[in-house]
């Protein structure tokens, strides 16, 4: 083409194969560790690797740029475009967009346009993170009433608990993301359609570059602090496969929601009240506020890891096109906000409800039939009892509450969680801490009804519950220490703020990646973080004196 530079031509014309017409030697030339080299590899080209490289920088040492062959081959390509359009086209006095170049000079401008785009991430965080709330917990009102009706139509039994505690909270785990999934694509679609996408791309670009993502990664990011699984969604206004996969393997690591209950019950019971800096801090809040950002610190490195090691390979250039601003289009945000979330329900769904179908069976099974007639015994002997004036029923619910926690700690996940007592005793957890974890790997905020199970005060207590705080406080080891103090709060809080304990997130990563590998390589690669992190944050608190003897 006449618009090539002569140093990319001469370059690509010295690659000396004839197996290759000239456009697909110019391809093989500037596409530096992109698809056609990886083809042109895999085939076993007639061009030598070393050959390669000598051209490559025969070529950029001609052009006098430091950009990559690509993006040379990209200016040139625009520059002769500009100079043919500028020598055909008259352009009028005042033609163009005055009204988005108006806009374009806050949007874009380098102070106003950065606090512009943190103001619109805020707006959407409050909205994923608190608007869409009540919406939520009306979802999880209805699934409360089905759980309900179903629980009076069938006997007690596992087929009861299966519906219940295995079909309708299935349900129930995939509904109540409906809510944030159809807000954010709500947001993204009005952003998108009236033209301020790009600008915010543009703007996050030179943030995001260091660790080898790209502006349309922060979107996805921030979002995911509300939740993973409309984040890891959102990466699809990616363009560039290894950004996008970058950015949905590290999305997971933003402190989501699902966090909090653990943060906020462990801060409560185990960090002490106190001022800090002179008493313009408080000890528990600042605690908290720090535990936002864990993720957020680990997933900078990880990306940049990620981008040297497995996703390694030229960072493309940003090239946005910055289209007029318009009015969105309704028809076309609700077209769009439909479409994300049926998909979600249809094809992450079903992958979610077998998942909590599995965690439920392990949980349940085996029932010996010794724990239900030692427990009728104690019910018997409570209602013939007349030496208490504890009411009847609150004696009763105390036996019930017990009961589920000896089926859960003779369960399949229960002695599980048992065995790898020796694994988790470098955190400082026994075996109880260890199996609430493990149950909590398909939704980390089942994890306060387990401690609830666990400790013999029922599941139907919550992060703010009296009673579940203090029978973490109250509860001892074997040689009469307790079992928690600051440096084993600390310890678990690391572990859930880094681990990958969310079936949603694991099943949208492999619905949007197309293969179960990159899901897989989340968990694990996450549970390894976690766990590490839980070590190093326990060992060094108890080092510096932090926590019990």
């Amino acid at each position: 083409p006449v618009w090539l530079p002569a140093a990319l031509v001469d370059a690509a014309a010295r690659l000396g194969t004839d197996n290759f017409a000239p456009a697909e030697r110019l391809r093989l030339l500037v596409d530096e560790g992109g698809e056609f080299e990886r083809r042109f590899a895999a085939a076993g080209g007639p061009v030598r690797a070393d050959d390669l490289a000598r051209a490559r920088a025969d070529a950029r040492a001609a052009t006098g740029s430091a950009l990559p062959l690509s993006a040379a081959e990209a200016q040139a390509r625009y520059a002769w475009a500009r100079e043919t359009v500028d020598a055909c086209v008259k352009r009028p006095p005042g033609s163009g967009d005055p009204a988005s170049d108006r806009i374009d000079a806050v949007v874009a401008h380098r102070i106003a346009g950065p606090l512009l785009l943190l103001a619109v991430m805020a707006l959407i965080f409050q909205a994923l993170y608190a608007w869409s709330a009540p919406l939520m917990d009306g979802v999880e009102w209805g699934v409360g009433l089905v759980g309900g009706a179903v629980t009076r139509l069938l006997p007690p039994g596992a087929l009861r608990s299966l519906a219940v505690d295995g079909v309708v909270a299935g349900v129930g785990g995939i509904v109540v993301f409906v809510p944030q999934i159809a807000m954010l694509f709500l947001f993204l679609a009005v952003l998108e359609d009236c033209g301020y996408m790009a600008r915010a791309a543009f703007l996050a670009d030179r943030l995001l570059s260091f660790c080898g993502l790209s502006g349309r990664s922060f979107l996805p990011l921030v979002s995911s602090y509300a939740c993973a699984v409309p984040g890891v969604m959102a990466t699809r206004t990616i363009e560039s496969p290894r950004e996008r996969l970058a950015t949905i393997l590290v999305a997971p690591l933003m402190s989501c929601s699902a966090r909090l209950p653990v943060y906020t019950i462990l801060i409560a019971a185990f960090i002490p009240p106190g001022r800090l800096l002179w008493g313009w801090l408080d000890r528990q809040g600042t605690t908290l506020f720090l535990f936002h950002f864990v993720g957020l610190a680990v997933a900078v490195p990880v990306a940049w890891i990620l981008k040297k090691t497995l996703l390694r390979g030229e960072r493309m250039p940003s090239v946005l096109e910055l289209p007029s601003y318009h009015w969105p289009r309704p028809r076309t945000v609700l077209l769009r906000v439909w479409s994300e979330v049926r998909e979600f329900l249809v094809r992450a769904g079903t992958l979610i409800l077998a998942t909590s179908i599995v965690v439920w069976g392990l949980a349940y099974f085996p029932r010996p039939a010794t724990i239900e007639q030692e427990h009728d015994r104690l019910r018997e002997e409570a209602r013939h009892d007349a030496t208490t004036a504890e009411p009847l029923d609150e004696r009763l619910a105390r036996i019930d509450e017990r009961e589920a926690g000896v089926y859960l700690r003779q369960s399949l996940l229960g002695r599980t969680g048992g065995a790898l007592e020796g694994a988790v005793a470098p955190l400082g957890w026994d075996w109880r801490i260890g199996m609430a974890a493990l149950a909590s790997f398909p939704a980390r905020e089942v994890v306060i009804a387990c401690l609830g199970t666990i400790f013999n005060v029922g599941s139907g207590h919550d992060e703010e519950s009296p009673t579940l705080r203090g029978a973490l406080q109250d509860a001892r080891r074997p040689d009469g220490r307790p079992l928690f103090d600051a440096a084993v709060a600390l310890s678990v809080m690391v572990f859930f703020a880094l681990c990958a304990q969310c079936a949603s997130t694991l099943a949208v990563i492999r619905r949007e990646t197309g293969t179960w590998r990159l899901a897989a390589f989340t968990f694990f690669y996450m549970t390894a973080l976690a766990y590490l992190g839980a070590l190093a944050t326990y060992q060094g608190a108890r080092a510096l004196g932090i926590g019990g003897a």
